[in-house]
């Protein structure tokens, strides 16, 4: 697993630039999340299954600092957040179970995660974004195969997830992103490899609509906006 950390400036096209390293051993298939202040990863895999939660102050470059810890050791999961609260949500665990636990923390002090609830369904790589107050999971891969389920949550009330709607396409390891306004789900795999963008509007329940498509066919990616509900 690679603990790199690179940062691009939104507002201008180019590469990315080196910004530090995560805490030692950690790395692959995390979640992640965001205030506009700092930028927080959770779980995933090295040689073992991670609960440690880490953060980044995204103003100055540097390594990343031991956040606390989430409720149970998972990779492959999700996260989202409002200005206050950072949510992370599914996964799998070390003994192959898929799960629906879903956590919180405060994102401006450090500490370990707390339960929120639960999704409406156990699953590993599904997408995530939100507005400051409706977080979305949507997609992932669980008991009964790949989903095109959406689940949201109140991010400022603990409680368990409520299905919202459906993806076009069934699907995992898709990513999500969003304005406050919309959510947007790209890529993911299918039976093969999929280039499928969706978008929801997040504050009205409803399936999805085709937005368009990447420019490839991909799975396992990442997204980001400079518009979403941690700012």
């Amino acid at each position: 697993a690679y603990n790199t950390i690179e940062y691009i400036t939104i507002a201008s096209v180019g590469n990315a630039t080196d910004f530090g390293d995560l805490l030692a051993g950690d790395g692959r298939q995390m979640g992640a999340c965001s205030s506009s202040t700092r930028g927080v990863f959770a779980g995933g895999r090295d040689t073992t299954f991670q609960n440690t939660i880490q953060y980044v102050t995204i103003a100055s470059t540097g390594n990343a600092t031991n956040f606390g810890q989430l409720t149970i050791s998972v990779q492959s999961l999700a996260g989202c957040s409002s200005t206050t609260r950072g949510i992370f949500g599914g996964g799998i665990d070390s003994a192959s179970v898929f799960t629906n636990v879903i956590s919180y923390i405060t994102i401006a002090t450090t500490g370990n995660a707390t339960s929120f609830g639960q999704l409406t369904l156990a699953r590993r790589t599904p997408a995530s974004c939100s507005n400051s107050v409706t977080g979305l999971f949507a997609g992932g891969d669980g008991n009964s195969g790949n989903s095109n389920v959406i689940d949201y949550i109140t991010i400022a009330t603990t409680g368990n997830a409520v299905d919202f709607g459906d993806l076009t396409v069934t699907k995992a390891s898709l990513a999500g992103c969003s304005s406050s306004i919309r959510g947007v789900f790209g890529g993911g795999y299918a039976t093969v490899a999929v280039n499928t963008i969706d978008y929801v509007t997040i504050a009205s329940t409803g399936n999805a609509t085709n937005f368009g498509q990447l420019t490839t066919t991909r799975y396992n990616l990442s997204a980001c906006s400079s518009s979403h509900g941690g700012l």
